[in-house]
């Protein structure tokens, strides 16, 4: 089989400005999900997919591959994930023929690559389209509270509110770290059958403000600190 993962990383970041390549106890952000892919050998190559030269320059010499400049068009507030990896699929396809390609996130420095193994090993087993990497929500979302224009609050499903927490289905979010996809799924061949790799939540967190930033680096301390899976 052949895969191929693509990292997305523009370089417009708004609430962090250069987020990507700023530094990241000691690397470049963008460093970590390179070397944890190029380390899973799982990829025939690791390409970085931006629109910045000096992104593109900090990928190389971490070991990815640029063989593209995104189009500006691509690189906006508004364009989802998934139009970039097929845009870098069309690009590739005839070069690569990947069967798979698996998109990382730039700001994914908690993602390891026994993860990406396993979840490849999973996706592999299965007669899957796509593989989403999640969590567990910490707390049952059946028993969410919504809040009114008063500021007065409601369950936002009253039937569950007497329900103990472990009587109610387990619900999983999309943690942001990486998805798999099919060759046929990206061509447009197959309707899309996803199924999910369970991330612990210590290997998850959201970087978009100075405050996950922070919080981003002291969960990187601890958990290489404690050695945690």
């Amino acid at each position: 089989m052949k895969n191929i993962a693509v990292i997305p990383a523009r370089g417009g970041s708004k609430r962090i400005p250069r987020k990507n390549i700023k530094d990241f106890n000691g690397k470049p952000l963008i460093a970590y999900p390179i070397i944890q892919a190029l380390k899973s050998n799982l990829f025939d190559d690791v390409i970085v997919s931006t629109d910045d030269e000096q992104i593109a320059a900090i990928s190389e010499e971490y070991g990815a591959k640029v063989p593209f400049l995104r189009d500006k068009t691509l690189a906006d507030d508004f364009t989802g994930t998934f139009a970039v990896v097929k845009d870098a699929y069309n690009r590739l396809k005839e070069e690569y023929a990947p069967d798979t390609v698996c998109c990382i996130y730039a700001t994914a420095p908690l993602l390891c690559d026994n993860h990406l193994i396993n979840a490849y090993s999973d996706f592999e087993k299965s007669e899957a389209k796509s593989l989403i990497s999640v969590c567990e929500f910490p707390f049952p979302i059946q028993r969410a509270f919504i809040m009114d224009n008063e500021g007065f609050i409601s369950y936002r499903e009253p039937q569950y509110a007497m329900t103990r927490s472990q009587d109610l289905a387990k619900c999983y979010q999309d943690c942001g770290l990486f998805y798999i996809y099919s060759s046929e799924l990206l061509e447009g061949k197959c309707e899309d059958k996803a199924i999910c790799y369970r991330m612990p939540r210590h290997r998850v967190i959201d970087i978009d403000t100075p405050e996950d930033w922070d919080l981003a680096r002291a969960l990187y301390n601890a958990v290489n600190s404690l050695k945690l899976d």
